[in-house]
């Protein structure tokens, strides 16, 4: 899959001179936990979300340090983290340069990225213009479409058994010796030596996954 497969399109967006008491309303109004700020030519140029505004002077989060440590911070940083938690404007307070992917983008990279940047979406851009959103809810909603899809069904314990084989020869973690399958009537039995029990565990979902097993059969010691 890839980006434009489970984007949310139609994105909500605010305009860096507007407060961040309009993006809050937008976002309690519908339900969102972010918003992409764009300039007047449409161009992103920062995000807004939740993040961004937990640690506020109005509600007593912002941060409090010894007074040794703002000295080695500097008067720079200190007056910019101000601004983050007094400003009321959206440019003030914004996460500039965000991360971007592009609709082509396969889900696996976007994935990885929001893990590497610690973020939970990122704005799907069309060269400088967003066409849509990503977040881990669509994420979500992706991973449910694929488990609704009916599976098709093998024909023959033949296929089954070719199948399940083929699954653990992708896998690192099989071990090569001592354990064998075999599929009678749909019936999957696993018998053998592991190493360790998690590799029960992870056996039998590779079996179960495998369109027309009706059960598996735990022999391994």
């Amino acid at each position: 899959m890839n980006a434009s497969d489970v984007m949310t399109r139609n994105v909500l967006s605010v305009r860096p001179e507007a407060t961040i008491a309009e993006a809050i309303r937008l976002m309690l109004d519908n339900r969102i936990s972010g918003l992409p700020v764009l300039d007047e030519t449409g161009r992103l140029v920062g995000i807004l979300t939740e993040g961004d505004l937990l640690r506020r002077g109005e509600t007593g989060t912002e941060r409090h340090r010894p007074r040794w440590l703002e000295i080695l911070m500097g008067p720079g940083r200190l007056a910019e983290e101000y601004v983050r938690t007094h400003g009321r404007r959206i440019a003030e307070v914004m996460t500039r340069d965000p991360v971007g992917v592009s609709p082509d983008t396969p889900l696996e990279e976007i994935v990885a990225l929001m893990e590497r940047h610690r973020i939970k979406r990122v704005p799907v851009l069309d060269g400088d213009v967003p066409v849509g959103i990503l977040s881990r809810a669509d994420l979500l909603r992706g991973l449910a479409g694929a488990l609704a899809e009916a599976p098709v069904a093998a024909a023959s314990d033949e296929e089954i058994h070719e199948r399940i084989l083929a699954e653990l020869a992708r896998a690192a973690w099989v071990p090569r010796d001592g354990v064998a399958i075999t599929v009678k009537n749909g019936v999957v039995d696993l018998n053998g030596v592991i190493l360790d029990e998690k590799e029960r565990v992870a056996l039998r979902v590779a079996a179960e996954n495998v369109p027309g097993v009706r059960a598996v059969q735990d022999h391994l010691v």
